[in-house]
């Protein structure tokens, strides 16, 4: 099976959107305003913060803002030197500063970031922990969330005979993004069985699609 046509590809995950419980983009900006412009997407490790975060741009590009992006990692937990002094002209009334990985940030650090940033008409960040900004929204995932999204990356395509979609959730603790990682590698590893069993005669090892990926996940 080449990369591209497994259903749990890069792109192909990437393309699934921050999905709402109950909550509208509309009622989202009315809390953000409420809240001067400043706030933080508040979750653990794949609860889909960054997801949400990028999908801001755009709503804040039609209001006129210049969007400026950010992001820190474990691997580069720490903005370059030069950051900063290239951004600074950028940094006015009309920009919105949007930062991924706030908690990679020590407390002097956070509190530099928001001295040079302080002329930004507002300010979004992700954490995995409350108190660096009022907390916008609180990401969490489910079981339920998982199979809405894997069912949508199948489209009709069957799991490989034996995957629980509830069991590989519990087994990441609830992150999704490795248990889509985890998907692509199951989902490689049986089209490479299939091949496999397809030169040689033998039964497929993929099951046929659920009517429900509930049911065949024994979610709860």
């Amino acid at each position: 099976m080449r990369a591209r046509d497994n259903p749990f590809a890069t792109a192909r995950v990437h393309a699934i959107r921050y999905r709402f419980d109950g909550t509208t983009w509309d009622q989202l900006t009315a809390r953000l305003e409420s809240m001067r412009w400043r706030g933080a997407i508040v979750g653990p490790e794949g609860a889909g913060k960054t997801t949400l975060l990028e999908d801001f741009i755009p709503r804040l590009r039609e209001r006129g803002w210049e969007v400026v992006w950010l992001r820190l990692t474990r691997e580069q937990p720490r903005f370059p030197g030069n950051t900063f002094r290239s951004l600074a002209p950028r940094l006015t009334p009309d920009a919105f500063v949007l930062l991924d990985g706030a908690e990679q940030l020590s407390r002097w650090a956070w509190w530099s970031f928001l001295w040079r940033v302080r002329r930004a008409r507002g300010l979004i960040v992700t954490a995995h922990r409350d108190g660096l900004l009022p907390t916008l929204v609180r990401c969490e995932t489910s079981s339920r969330l998982l199979a809405g999204i894997v069912a949508d990356l199948l489209q009709g395509t069957a799991l490989p005979a034996g995957v629980h979609l509830e069991r590989l959730f519990r087994k990441h603790c609830g992150n999704i993004r490795e248990t889509l990682r985890e998907l692509y590698d199951l989902f490689s590893a049986a089209g490479e069985v299939q091949a496999t069993a397809r030169s040689g005669g033998e039964e497929s090892p993929f099951v046929l699609a659920p009517t429900s990926i509930l049911e065949a996940s024994t979610l709860r």
